[in-house]
């Protein structure tokens, strides 16, 4: 028996196939953590494209490099950032297709300069996945107060110029945006 949808994490797969990535994107996954993300691009956008998997701890870096490797993905490159700093990525203005932020703002004081790095590396008609903790469901997950509600993520988001394109079915635990430049 399959389990509520308020009752399911988030699954990376079923995410991306939600999206229209083309062959050879260029990604961004800001916080990349163990590569929820990173892995499944990869797979997406195939040998000509290539995935920047940032993270500030270098386990997790070293922890997504070695799977890539077993994984046979050579198109994902790992980088140490400090996201919370103004061009954190070190990527250039308007050079990704997509940047993926999942389940880093509400860790971020200063969320509106990772918004800005989003907006500054997004090509024009690019897009930002945004994924945090869903604030009405705290089972599992950060505490509450420290969570971002999606309506401050909205007012986050036009602040720097992008817009909501819609709402992605991610699972009761987190909420996402599809966000476009």
């Amino acid at each position: 028996m399959d389990a509520p949808l308020a009752l399911t994490f988030a699954d990376p797969s079923a995410i991306v196939n939600q999206l229209n990535v083309e062959l050879g994107s260029k990604v961004a996954d800001f916080g990349c953590g163990s590569g929820f993300f990173s892995f499944e691009f990869a797979k997406q956008i195939g040998a000509e494209g290539v995935v920047y998997a940032f993270d500030v701890m270098p386990s997790a870096l070293e922890a997504v490099a070695s799977r890539a490797k077993t994984l046979n993905l050579g198109n994902i490159t790992t980088k140490r950032a400090n996201l919370e700093q103004a061009n954190g990525s070190g990527l250039e203005p308007q050079s990704m297709d997509w940047v993926v932020i999942k389940d880093i703002l509400f860790q971020n004081k200063d969320k509106d300069i990772i918004l800005r790095e989003v907006s500054r590396v997004l090509k024009p008609g690019g897009h930002a996945i945004l994924m945090e903790w869903n604030p009405k469901e705290t089972l599992v997950g950060p505490d509450a107060s420290l969570r971002v509600s999606p309506e401050q993520l909205r007012v986050l988001v036009e602040a720097v110029d992008l817009a909501v394109e819609k709402e992605l079915n991610v699972g009761g635990f987190h909420y996402a945006f599809l966000v476009k430049k």
